[in-house]
């Protein structure tokens, strides 16, 4: 698919954007980062990381304090307590954060994009994470019509190859960043919308 081609060839290697050491921190990282820059999650967890980067010492911190340190994320007061809880849930299991969707998706502020996320970044199982920023670039294409990020999600695994799922939602992430923003983008000027995307859609997003 040319797509897919467009996409391997600006990020052959396209980087997880969340800084982060084990499956625990990413998936701290991930939470932190709905309604939020990856840039600004990369700000706060140093410090929060520096006294607890293992569910051990979340749950020893308070949650005042949990929010004290990420008050600049979006959602930090709701996020502040789902952080103690998961981390509270996960030791219940066993201490660890494990390749288990179920177990996942039972974590206090774990939805399915965030596990998505943890399954294929820090376990290598293929998924494809679709947030709004996917969703959006899925519709500008052509390649769903999904009213939800769910059907989306569906559309794009029946069109990329399984073996392409991890490092393709990086990569439309990459690319939507870089080329095609949701505010004052040029349809007829991006790589790919300026000849994927339909006449009627370039006509909405341009005010034609």
């Amino acid at each position: 698919m040319h797509i897919g081609e467009i996409l391997d060839g600006l990020y052959p290697e396209a980087p997880i954007p969340l800084d982060h050491k084990d499956p625990y921190t990413l998936l701290v990282a991930v939470m932190l980062s709905a309604q939020t820059t990856d840039k600004k999650v990369n700000e706060v967890t140093p410090r929060l990381f520096e006294i607890a980067d293992r569910p051990e010492s979340m749950v020893e911190i308070e949650v005042d304090i949990i929010h004290d340190i990420i008050r600049e994320v979006g959602l930090a007061p709701t996020k502040a307590r789902n952080l103690r809880r998961m981390a509270e849930q996960i030791l219940e299991d066993g201490g660890e954060v494990r390749p288990d969707w179920e177990f996942l998706e039972s974590l206090a502020g774990v939805g399915h994009k965030t596990a998505s996320v943890v399954m294929a970044q820090a376990f290598g199982v293929p998924a494809f994470p679709v947030d709004t920023h996917i969703h959006r670039l899925a519709a500008r294409w052509g390649l769903s019509s999904g009213r939800n990020v769910e059907k989306t999600e569906r559309d794009l695994k029946a069109i990329f190859p399984i073996e392409t799922w991890n490092s393709r939602h990086l990569q439309m992430i990459f690319f939507g960043r870089e080329y095609c923003p949701a505010l004052r983008h040029d349809l007829r000027e991006c790589p790919i919308c300026s000849w994927a995307a339909t006449k009627k859609r370039m006509n909405e997003e341009m005010g034609k």
